[in-house]
């Protein structure tokens, strides 16, 4: 079937896609860009004119569609519009995200018009699993383990007072909408009063304002003063905590997992091995062979985890999963609508992008 992404031209999801269907003999996918079709919606009806499958990548690759999100959502929340945001920025979360959410319903609601056309992963799941507090709720509600949920964080006050209700000295910090790591903050304390947030957000202070700088190298901050500014500027882009899990060792590392899900079923799998708090692969940490790490109980649970929670995504064809897994039982820290960028990785010979289409 004809293959249509809305997508980045260029980019290495796009690129993996057409490499997918040249080793499957299939005609090249069709592309439609994010920017294109934001300015010009009536463009995605005639991408579609014949049946066909269409994908849904993230339009993140692309800072003019992203900047386009970002002010249909300060619109959206009736607040002032703010200008592009520098490279690697974390700048108003929240309002990208109601610009975002706002593309995927128009774009269920062009979809309802164009009934020949399939749809990878739906528009509302992508939605859903954007919006990391939600989906967590939503995997729960499922019976799909996660971490403990304590709910949003207010400001640095507020998160004192959550750490009071539930006698805990150690939590993560999540942006409600952030990605791959983006603003996620390990925080621990100790009886002394002594606080630590390492975190892929640096702050920077200029001119009066702090702002946010998404880093690979992980900063550490141990005074309240930077604590404070830090929980108080990503407070103010929708926060959440979560109890801390420990993860298992891999030698002097730690490790969590990935798995794709592709219709319904754990396909493709890998441990994210790191000395660091975060374990993603994009901040320098490297795969391991998940099934040389797990023993038989915990690959176990990894699959039916993994399968639990695609159920809950009924309209998603492809997903991926971050999961913990120790003494025989496993827990989703994620959902991810975009988690099969995982170049290489094969699972019964073929990569994730194969994959998708060969069970399309």
């Amino acid at each position: 079937m004809p293959l249509t992404l809305l997508a980045t031209q260029g980019s290495k999801r796009v690129r993996l896609m057409l490499a997918a269907r040249a080793q499957l003999r299939l005609p090249p996918a069709q592309v439609l860009e994010w920017r294109d079709w934001l300015a010009q919606p009536a463009l995605l009806e005639e991408a579609l004119r014949q049946p066909c499958l269409l994908k849904i990548e993230p339009p993140g690759d692309d800072p003019a569609a992203h900047l386009l999100l970002l002010q249909a959502g300060c619109r959206l929340q009736e607040r002032p519009p703010v200008a592009a945001p520098a490279h690697g920025e974390l700048l108003a979360m929240d309002a990208w995200f109601a610009g975002f959410t706002a593309a995927m319903t128009a774009l269920a609601a062009q979809l309802l018009d164009l009934p020949h056309t399939r749809v990878v992963n739906a528009p509302a799941e992508i939605s859903r699993m954007t919006d990391k507090l939600a989906c967590q709720r939503h995997l729960a509600a499922h019976g799909v383990p996660i971490p403990a949920l304590l709910g949003p964080v207010e400001s640095y006050e507020h998160l004192q007072a959550l750490l009071h209700e539930h006698d805990l000295d150690r939590i993560y910090l999540k942006p409600r909408y952030g990605s791959s790591a983006s603003g996620v903050v390990a925080y621990r304390r100790n009886k002394a009063g002594r606080q630590q947030a390492t975190t892929s957000a640096a702050l920077s202070r200029a001119d009066g304002k702090t702002r946010l700088f998404n880093v690979k190298r992980m900063a550490r901050y141990e005074s309240e003063h930077d604590i404070a500014a830090l929980v108080d500027a990503l407070a103010a882009q929708e926060l959440y905590a979560e109890a801390w899990l420990n993860k298992p060792r891999c030698g002097d590392s730690h490790y969590d997992l990935r798995v794709v899900t592709v219709a319904g079923q754990p396909a493709h799998r890998v441990a994210r091995i790191g000395n660091q708090m975060m374990t993603n692969l994009h901040l320098d940490n490297r795969r391991g062979d998940a099934s040389g790490l797990l023993n038989a109980a915990d690959l176990a649970a990894l699959e039916q985890t993994a399968a639990l929670a695609a159920r809950a995504f009924p309209a998603s064809h492809v997903t991926g999963y971050d999961l913990v897994v120790r003494h025989g039982q496993a827990r989703v820290l994620e959902a991810n609508a975009f988690g099969d960028l995982l170049p290489g990785l094969l699972w019964q010979g073929i990569d994730t992008y194969t994959a998708q289409l060969a069970h399309a």
